[in-house]
């Protein structure tokens, strides 16, 4: 015997102040008697262990476990009193308002985000409770919150573009000698802010070089920040490698061409640019010039943090936003 829960809207997408509908689905063998059917809304902001580190790269000056959650939603309800589920399929409808306006909420509704130091999760639960001799049937399933319409800007929102260079001069790592007398500029435009519905989108034009490139690569960064105390820990990270990394060029490039930047937004990797109290989510767009070396062939895999003797690098800060 089990339950499931099957929403009624197929992406699992909901706002803010909507309905949460859907049915509590009962497959038994046989017909059980139960002490009532509740549902539980839950949201909250998870701030899971993060490394502080020192001056020194690689000196971890302090070690924060997991910080207590930030709630944001807890609400149960009553979908059926005590009664009897006859055998085979029963299907029991629901509905409940996920934010009623008027009522003392917790705290803002932030939209679903699935990061690597901070998570935040929306959750429907059933229990179908069956006393002390009899073990409760429960599931749960995780529905996705998107931003309130209302709070949402009324004008349409249009890229906002940056402009890059990249030389010898502009990098800040040591670099191979032959890269700097060699010498290399690669310019471009790319988005500083845009809608999380919309591709990130520029351009990028490698006017010379000196040494042949191997490959140039977009990286979506994030930048997870949490107040513990009067500190502020901040790790940056690498959302999935598949999604993130957009293959521009394999192979050297000829000079002068415009090679477009186009990637596609993972929706549950990234959310809306979020300044909270507590807590900040933020993004920023880095292209990775790879240069042909003997070094290159060592070190065939890298992160994208990490500067490499045989790389160039700029990193772009993206406010990513929703529109209606």
């Amino acid at each position: 015997m089990s339950i499931e829960i099957k929403l009624s809207r197929s992406n699992r997408i909901y706002r803010p102040n909507e309905s949460l509908e859907g049915k509590i689905i009962a497959n038994l063998s046989s017909s059980i008697s139960h002490q009532g059917i509740r549902l539980t809304i839950n949201g909250s902001v998870n701030l899971q262990a993060i490394l502080v580190r020192g001056g020194t790269a690689g000196v971890i000056e302090s070690f924060y476990g997991v910080v207590k959650p930030i709630p944001i939603v807890n609400r149960t309800i009553t979908v059926q009193p005590s009664g009897r589920i006859a055998s085979g399929v029963t299907e029991i409808p629901f509905s409940v308002i996920l934010k009623e306006r008027g009522k003392d909420n917790m705290e803002k509704f932030y939209e679903t985000f699935h990061g690597s130091d901070i998570s935040i999760q929306y959750l429907v639960t059933a229990e179908v409770a069956r006393g002390y001799l009899h073990k409760s049937l429960s599931t749960a399933v995780e529905f996705i919150i998107e931003s309130e319409k209302d709070s949402l800007p009324q004008e349409p929102i249009s890229p906002e573009m940056v402009f890059f260079y990249i030389t010898q001069d502009t990098q800040r790592h040591p670099l191979l000698p032959e890269l700097k007398s060699g010498g290399f500029r690669i310019s471009g435009k790319v988005c500083s802010q845009c809608s999380v519905l919309d591709p990130l989108i520029g351009e990028l034009t490698v006017e010379a070089s000196g040494i042949p490139i191997q490959s140039i690569d977009i990286h979506l960064l994030r930048v997870e920040s949490i107040l513990i105390g009067d500190k502020i820990a901040t790790e940056t990270t690498s959302i999935q490698t598949t999604q993130a990394r957009t293959f521009l060029s394999d192979g050297d490039v000829c000079r002068g061409l415009t090679l477009p930047i186009y990637v596609i937004l993972p929706r549950l990797l990234t959310c809306p640019t979020i300044f909270a109290g507590p807590f900040s989510i933020e993004f920023k767009t880095t292209i990775v010039i790879t240069f042909k070396s003997e070094q290159t062939k060592k070190h065939p895999k890298y992160d994208p943090k990490t500067p490499r003797s045989y790389m160039a690098m700029e990193s772009v800060p993206l406010e990513l936003v929703r529109k209606k």
